[in-house]
């Protein structure tokens, strides 16, 4: 019996594709190239499943033009590439890889929220341009971790990680906004208040965005809610471009509205707003709160799992969209 055929759409580990070809009649992207609709559409022509990242967008033309598509798996948490509803209509199950980069994402956050509001970046730009001449009594102070207000917007499996990072390693007094209230063990678990969104805003001194993106959460971000932040507050977001209105951002940045801001998500990344490069006050990393070599093969593992566990039993580890399970 022939094996399933399947598509690998971007780089990843060898170890991963070679256990993957035990399974599968395997194409892969290991040169890297970052396909167009159609080339992705043609590459997908004749494969029952595709292993994707999250710049490969599934959406009902590319769904319309491969019939004998049967699963995506995403190398990642998130799936704002994936078009869900086009996908369970299509009967295609969708799969991501949640868990297994969680304190990974939250250390990150930690660091990158450290880096902001300590002007770790801009103190360094300023000692490799050869100005560091002599010691000043103000010379790139920031603002302090420890004892202050951490806000935290999405409070899912990685705000709570960054929550107790703050609770317990920085003494750090955690507000948070969500959807949908955690109950009170893990609001104790991880010593946090919620609030809504406006207090939120105006309270905290240290905002980390941590919510999942879709239309509704579409500039959750933009120039009224900057406008309620505290002219001493700093800004992270490690959750998804498209969140924060970066125009907007950069704008409140040049004018000092929020103090500074720390980004690893961009609107349409991976381009970057040039308001953003022109301002100081902000640290930009390239999309990389997961990147550690155990997590991001953990993630590939997990993506590689849901592809197996399809064909081989009907029963994906992560399922997006279960109801597709059903009509198999």
């Amino acid at each position: 019996m022939s094996k399933p055929k399947i598509l690998i759409a971007r780089a990843v580990f060898p170890e991963v594709i070679a256990r993957l070809e035990q399974h599968f009649e395997v194409e892969s992207n290991q040169d890297d190239h970052t396909w167009s609709k159609a080339e992705l559409i043609a590459h997908l022509q004749g494969k029952a499943g595709a292993f994707t990242t999250g710049g490969d967008r599934i959406d009902a033309e590319v769904l319309a033009a491969c019939p004998e598509l049967k699963i995506c798996a995403n190398m990642a948490v998130g799936y704002n590439n994936f078009d869900i509803d086009a996908m369970t209509a299509a009967g295609v199950l969708a799969t991501n890889a949640p868990d297994v980069l969680t304190e990974t994402t939250a250390d990150f956050g930690f660091a990158l929220l450290m880096a902001t509001a300590r002007r770790i970046t801009e103190s360094e730009h300023f000692l490799r341009a050869g100005q560091w001449t002599k010691w000043r009594y103000d010379m790139f102070a920031g603002s302090d971790i420890h004892g202050s207000v951490l806000g935290i917007l999405g409070m899912g499996r990685i705000g709570q990680g960054i929550a107790k990072r703050g609770a317990h390693g920085f003494g750090m007094k955690v507000i948070y906004h969500n959807r949908s209230r955690l109950d009170a063990a893990l609001e104790a678990e991880c010593q946090a208040r919620y609030v809504g969104k406006d207090e939120l805003l105006k309270t905290a001194d240290h905002l980390v965005l941590v919510l999942p993106y879709s239309p509704a959460s579409h500039h959750v971000i933009g120039a009224a809610e900057l406008a309620l932040m505290k002219p001493t507050a700093t800004l992270v977001n490690i959750a998804r471009g498209g969140i924060v209105d970066d125009a907007a951002l950069a704008a409140a940045l040049r004018n000092r509205t929020i103090a500074a801001a720390g980004l690893d998500v961009f609107e349409g990344e991976p381009s970057v707003h040039p308001d953003l490069l022109a301002v100081p006050n902000v640290v930009l990393t390239p999309h990389i709160a997961s990147a550690t070599l155990p997590t991001r093969l953990a993630m590939a593992s997990l993506a590689a799992d849901n592809l197996i566990a399809f064909f081989t039993g009907n029963k994906p580890l992560t399922p997006l969209n279960a109801a597709v399970l059903a009509i198999k």
